[in-house]
C-alpha cells in the first residue's frame, strides 16, 4: 500500500510522503546569536559546557533550516542567549 492514498486525523495524504519541517526558528537563532555577540563557534563551545555536543558545523545547520534543534538544545541556547522562548518562537 505504500505510496497510496488513505486517510490520516489530518486528512488524505499518501503513506510515502515525509513529514516536512514547518516552522524554521534558524533566523530567529542566528538573530539572537548576533544580538548576544557571539560567534557559531562561542555559541558550540558554550553548548559543549552545557553538555549538549554540538560542533559549529551543525548548529550552522540549524541555524541555516537544514536541521531540526532537539528540546534539550534549545533550552540550553535560550539560557546562552539569556531569553525567552517566545523570543526564539518570535513570527510563528
Amino acid at each position: 500500500m505504500c505510496g497510496l492514498p488513505h486517510k490520516t486525523a489530518w486528512g488524505w495524504g499518501r503513506v510515502d510522503q515525509k513529514v516536512k519541517q514547518d516552522y524554521c526558528i534558524g533566523a530567529n537563532l542566528r538573530q539572537l546569536r548576533k544580538q548576544a555577540g557571539l560567534t557559531q563557534e562561542q555559541v558550540a563551545a558554550k553548548l559543549q559546557v552545557a553538555g549538549i555536543d554540538m560542533s559549529r558545523d551543525f548548529y550552522a545547520h540549524i541555524e541555516s533550516g537544514d536541521y531540526n534543534v532537539r528540546v534539550s538544545e534549545l533550552s540550553a541556547l535560550r539560557k546562552i542567549y539569556q531569553c525567552s522562548y517566545d523570543d526564539i518562537f518570535r513570527g510563528f
